[in-house]
């Protein structure tokens, strides 16, 4: 698993995750970003012993884009607070098979997760375990067949993006589990966390942090425009 690394300094790294990549180990037993990135770190400075990479936010298997991991306990605990105080800030980039009604909106919904299926499904607010999610979409541009909407999260629900699309009859490219008509070829959907803003753990200052699509030709296309 090679990285592409966008930020690195001693406290944050931050790595633009291919879709095949996974942040947390799962069922498949495959090796995690946080694993690639403490070997990486510890031939780079040549570290004896264990390396700390902390988990800060996660991404879908199948999504790509920025990452951020933390280098030390201390940074952890800093980010998390963020982003726990929706410190944040996340753009995402989503290619769908329809273009919305508006060319931008918020979107509004509650969202329950059935852990069963690893699932998320609209439902109302007095339903148990309902969750609120809110994202803001904005038409960014066309090709032949599909459309490119940058999406702002104000909230961190379990497959939000993916669900709120389609509920607007926006299908994700290759997102078979939320509506989309084919897979793709490689397996992934095609989402992406195209920027991240954050505080410096320890310095404050304002990182920003942009992720080139991943190297597809309709996704090029998309970032040439």
């Amino acid at each position: 698993m090679a990285l592409e690394i966008l930020y690195e300094d001693n406290h944050v790294i931050v790595v633009n995750k291919k879709s095949s990549d996974i942040v947390q180990g799962d069922k498949t037993g495959d090796t995690t970003l946080p694993d690639v990135i403490k070997s990486y770190l510890k031939e780079k400075y040549n570290k004896p012993g264990n390396v700390f990479c902390g988990v800060v936010h996660r991404l879908d298997r199948p999504t790509s884009g920025a990452v951020i991991f933390a280098r030390t306990s201390k940074a952890l605990e800093r980010l998390n607070k963020q982003f726990r105080e929706k410190e944040t800030d996340k753009i995402y980039w989503a290619i769908v098979d329809k273009k919305p009604e508006a060319t931008s909106g918020k979107l509004i919904h509650f969202l329950r997760k059935n852990e069963n299926q690893n699932k998320s499904y609209v439902t109302n607010e007095t339903s148990a375990g309902s969750k609120q999610a809110i994202l803001n979409y904005a038409f960014l541009r066309s090709s032949d067949k599909f459309h490119l909407l940058e999406i702002q999260l104000e909230t961190g629900r379990h497959h939000q993006i993916r669900v709120q699309l389609s509920t607007i009859n926006c299908h994700i490219k290759g997102d078979l589990k939320y509506g989309a008509k084919r897979s793709n070829e490689d397996g992934s959907i095609c989402l992406h966390a195209r920027k991240i803003s954050f505080n410096h753990p320890t310095s404050k200052e304002l990182i920003e942090v942009t992720a080139p699509v991943p190297h597809d030709a309709l996704w090029q296309f998309f970032e040439g425009k």
